[in-house]
């Protein structure tokens, strides 16, 4: 359990988000910039990432929040700031941009175990 001020939490969310037209862009150094840039938003929005996984072409965020958050604030804050950051410090034409499919999907954690997401989470991983 996790506390603010005024609230005991435990709400876990996994997000999940593709780069636009599903190319597989998140390989190599492009991957671990982006796994750096969430893990910075994380720390300055005071969120904790629990898992985080960069396929080539999406991305699996397991990801804790208070409940002054909501899912779709999210799931907006990591792919727009996220986009932003890249492309401004990686970027050096258009072609090299992330850009970031509209939607998204967010599921909450609920009763179950952060153990079950996370080895879900790491099952995707083998999938082609």
């Amino acid at each position: 359990m996790k506390t603010t001020r005024h609230a005991t939490y435990n709400l876990n969310y996994h997000i999940v988000w593709l780069p636009k037209y599903r190319r597989s862009v998140l390989t190599g150094t492009v991957a671990r910039h982006v796994e750096d840039i969430i893990h910075e938003i994380a720390d300055d929005k005071g969120l904790e990432i629990i898992d985080l996984t960069v396929q080539p072409d999406h991305i699996h965020l397991f990801v804790s929040s208070p409940p002054k958050h909501a899912p779709s604030l999210l799931a907006n804050w990591f792919k727009g700031i996220s986009s932003r950051k890249y492309n401004h410090r990686y970027a050096s034409s258009d072609d090299q941009k992330i850009k970031w499919t509209r939607g998204y999907y967010a599921g909450t954690a609920g009763e179950v175990s952060s153990e079950t997401v996370q080895d879900y989470i790491q099952r995707q991983e083998a999938k082609p």
